[in-house]
């Protein structure tokens, strides 16, 4: 892997950063992305204090200039990515019928069509080498989940788009799988218990009394995933929806 290059989408902290960190020390450089670049410094330090290679980027997904400038960045920085990790996302959560049009398009925005241009723009360098890796992250709220129609939408959209990725992009020896993480500890998972006015301790503890495994999922359980599906190992693994949840889903 010392050769490949990487993206991150949503890699300033949470699960982006984790994966960014694991991605590094799996030996490939990593371009560091988020809205600002100056919030993926702290991610960038720990990569290169461990010795790996990583630029900061910043890029609004959902804008198409943007993603091709940051693109272009990286590729004359650390050179050509392979390698996208399509992990940027929000929440605007509500019941359907408080939901905004605003909120819908957001989340919609983020997650899909940010999905759609960042691979675009690194499908030029997958196919030129003749190998690549896309790994989108779902979730099981794919699978429906309440206060959640935009972002549950967004995420089996993921789903879709990343079957779809590994019909049209495999004779280029590239692979396309999707991560749908269970509870996880991140801001965003403690936004959700904010919102719906519980302590995030509380929170956790009665979401891993659920779980098979009886712990709630950390942003390394999701970047152990993701450094498999980017592994020269993964290369017949592709058009999967793996969900990493700590138990069965429906």
């Amino acid at each position: 892997m010392a050769d490949k290059v990487a993206v991150v989408s949503g890699a300033a902290r949470g699960i982006g950063a984790a994966v960014a960190k694991r991605l590094a020390a799996d030996g490939l450089a990593v371009g560091v992305l988020d809205l600002d670049a100056a919030h993926c410094a702290d991610t960038v330090q720990a990569i290169t204090e461990a010795g790996g290679k990583a630029v900061a980027l910043g890029a609004d997904v959902s804008d198409e200039a943007s993603v091709a400038a940051a693109i272009e960045q990286l590729a004359g920085s650390l050179g050509g990515p392979t390698v996208v990790v399509n992990n940027a996302g929000i929440l605007r959560d509500n019941l359907l019928f408080k939901m905004s049009v605003d909120d819908w398009d957001a989340v919609m925005n983020v997650h899909l069509r940010g999905a759609f241009l960042l691979t675009r723009a690194v499908q030029s360098h997958m196919v030129a080498a003749k190998w690549g890796r896309v790994v989108n992250l779902s979730s099981t709220s794919a699978l429906g989940n309440r206060g959640q129609a935009n972002y549950s939408a967004a995420k089996a959209g993921m789903q879709g788009f990343t079957k779809t990725l590994a019909f049209e992009l495999g004779k280029f020896g590239v692979t396309a799988n999707a991560i749908a993480p269970g509870f996880i500890v991140t801001d965003m998972t403690a936004a959700t218990a904010a919102r719906i006015g519980v302590g995030f301790e509380d929170f956790q503890t009665a979401a891993a009394a659920q779980i098979p495994v009886q712990r709630v999922g950390r942003p390394e359980d999701i970047a152990h995933t993701a450094s498999f599906l980017v592994s020269e190992g993964a290369g017949f693994v592709s058009g999967q929806v793996i969900y990493v949840a700590g138990g069965p889903t429906n």
